[in-house]
């Protein structure tokens, strides 16, 4: 059985990212659309412990990696979900995995 991500060291999760982007290659690769974005999700889940929550600011809208026209409005931080609404969006309140908002590094 596998362990909480949230237990993982970082070379855990670093292995577990890696096992899911192979898998997500495969998935792929047959033309298994549903299988594909499952195994993304997880990698977007596992990559968030690896973001510094301390850069994200509630209140702030923030431009979604690997989409160009889509931003989210942050309204709260919980576990390594950020809470809030897309802009635009018709939406209720959702939650993203951190690892999908494009944050500017501290200087």
């Amino acid at each position: 059985m596998m362990r909480p991500l949230n237990t993982m060291t970082r070379r855990e999760l670093e292995a577990y990212i890696g096992e899911k982007r192979e898998a997500m290659r495969k998935a792929e690769m047959m033309g298994v659309e549903n299988e594909y974005r499952v195994f993304e999700r997880q990698v977007l889940i596992a990559e968030s412990y690896f973001v510094d929550l301390s850069l994200i600011e509630p209140g702030k809208i923030y431009k979604i990696i690997s989409n160009e026209d889509h931003y989210f409005k942050v309204e709260y931080i919980k576990g390594i979900l950020a809470w809030g609404f897309f802009v635009g969006g018709e939406e209720k309140e959702t939650g993203i995995p951190v690892s999908m908002l494009q944050l500017s590094k501290r200087r």
